[in-house]
């Protein structure tokens, strides 16, 4: 087993109720497109921008059921131009599988930050 890392972001609106059906597809998709249980699941480190108020995405993975891991919630750094309302996160677990097999996620308009990713077919 290695410790791995798997990217995700997703854009929302600023409502408590679309950040977390907003973060929980975006971790759901994560989960399944890696074949994940929450027991493999060591950390989670989110972002928001600085429009997103709300609520604590990690609050969408607990009610996953992701209970045992770190969970930390953070303000993306804000610069100039950047893509607005949108959770980011970083899932760390322990895998077998190498790092070029995780599948990263990027939801409803992230694509943009990493189409190297989306393009290579890995978010959908």
């Amino acid at each position: 087993m290695g410790t791995r890392t798997i990217r995700g972001a997703i854009t929302t609106e600023n409502t408590k109720e679309t950040i977390l059906a907003d973060a929980t597809m975006m971790l759901s998709t994560i989960i399944q497109k890696n074949g994940l249980a929450n027991t493999d699941i060591v950390s989670m480190l989110f972002t928001c921008t600085k429009d997103l108020t709300a609520v604590y995405p990690a609050v969408a993975a607990r009610g996953l059921g992701i209970t045992e891991a770190g969970l930390m919630c953070m303000q993306e750094l804000y610069i100039e131009g950047s893509l607005e309302k949108c959770i980011r996160v970083l899932v760390t677990i322990d895998s077998s599988k190498p790092q070029a097999d995780m599948c990263h996620v990027y939801l409803k308009g992230a694509e943009r930050l990493r189409p190297d990713l989306v393009n290579k077919g890995e978010s959908k």
